[in-house]
């Protein structure tokens, strides 16, 4: 496409030549002059004004004077639309594999897809255009909701439900037991999880996330919301809508995310406690308690994230502390002996 097919895309605008053919897109460093590159932060400005790419996705031209841009306000979202455009995703053709196992009371719509040792339980519903990777397991009476994609390896267990176009990367589990025990006398004793999991809609959960079943009721993540790899979600929990999970987080039993809550890489909430609308637990921080909307905490556990930096500035003076205060008892000694001689 040329750059200025690209801006009309996109809702941008080509300072330089909108004739420019784009072939395709590209890192700042492996750009060369038919392939269109990306800056958004400044600390890669140095490597932009040395690339060889033939044109840059940028927010402010200024730093560029005399290159070929594609000036986008959003230039993070109009790389998403360009990526999308370029390389759209490989959809498998539609039917099911000879290796599949579908059962005969499961329904699938229109354009289903589903791969290679798959299996699809008893009174399944899975929405058209769906697709179901390689060995894939959705159980007895699972809904799986239209355009939705489970990458290979993905088990959803008996009656949970996903919503429609959300993806699961592989080796995804939705519905695993929760973690719940009784314990007496010194013995376990497992207290039957019988809750279901709720996926709405255009989800987005990284490889080898684990959602855990309600013991009762229901486990649900909102609308829009996107979970990296390796995250934990415990049994009953609620998350809002559009919320930011990032990898190696872990929510324990029966808390609940408002809307748009971030957690950083390896945060954690503890069990039982609310984070508010568009809080942020900064990373490796521990939420031992319920965290009001709009905050940020840092720390383990948290606390608000200026005290957090605040302590931890003092921390660091404490080396300097520690040798003042030895010089002073050393010298508080020394007095202490000279009055003791006189």
């Amino acid at each position: 496409m040329t750059l200025g097919e690209l801006a009309q895309k996109v809702g941008g605008e080509v300072v330089g030549d909108p004739q420019r053919e784009v072939l395709g897109v590209k890192t700042l460093e492996e750009a060369g002059p038919q392939d269109l590159s990306f800056y958004h932060n400044r600390k890669y400005l140095a490597a932009a004004r040395a690339s060889q790419a033939g044109a840059l996705l940028v927010a402010d031209p200024s730093p560029f004077p005399g290159r070929t841009l594609l000036v986008h306000p959003e230039p993070y979202l109009a790389l998403a639309i360009i990526l999308e455009l370029f390389y759209p995703p490989a959809r498998p053709a539609p039917g099911v594999h000879p290796t599949a196992v579908v059962a005969t009371s499961a329904e699938l719509g229109v354009g289903v897809s589903v791969g290679p040792g798959a299996v699809v339980g008893e009174r399944a519903w899975v929405g058209e255009r769906a697709v179901i990777g390689a060995n894939c397991v959705v159980g007895d009476g699972c809904r799986i909701g239209p355009d939705t994609v489970l990458h290979p390896g993905v088990v959803v267990e008996a009656y949970c439900e996903v919503g429609a176009r959300c993806i699961l990367h592989a080796g995804v589990v939705v519905g695993s037991d929760g973690f719940g025990f009784a314990t007496t006398k010194g013995v376990h004793r497992k207290v039957p999880q019988v809750g279901k999991v709720i996926i709405e809609d255009d989800v987005e959960l990284g490889a080898n996330v684990c959602v855990d079943r309600a013991t009762l009721g229901v486990t649900r993540i909102g609308r829009g919301t996107k979970v990296d790899n390796l995250v934990q979600i415990g049994h009953n929990v609620v998350i809002g809508e559009h919320c930011l999970l990032v990898a190696q987080t872990g929510i324990a039993g029966s808390s609940k995310l408002g809307r748009g809550v971030i957690l950083a890489g390896q945060a954690g909430v503890t069990g039982h406690v609310q984070i508010g609308d568009g809080a942020v637990i900064t990373a490796k921080a521990g939420a031992m308690e319920d965290v009001p909307a709009g905050a940020m905490v840092s720390g383990m556990p948290a606390r608000p994230h200026r005290q957090w930096l605040a302590a931890q500035a003092q921390l660091y003076r404490l080396e300097k502390l520690i040798e003042r205060l030895s010089r002073l008892e050393e010298r508080l000694a020394k007095l202490e002996e000279e009055d003791a001689g006189h």
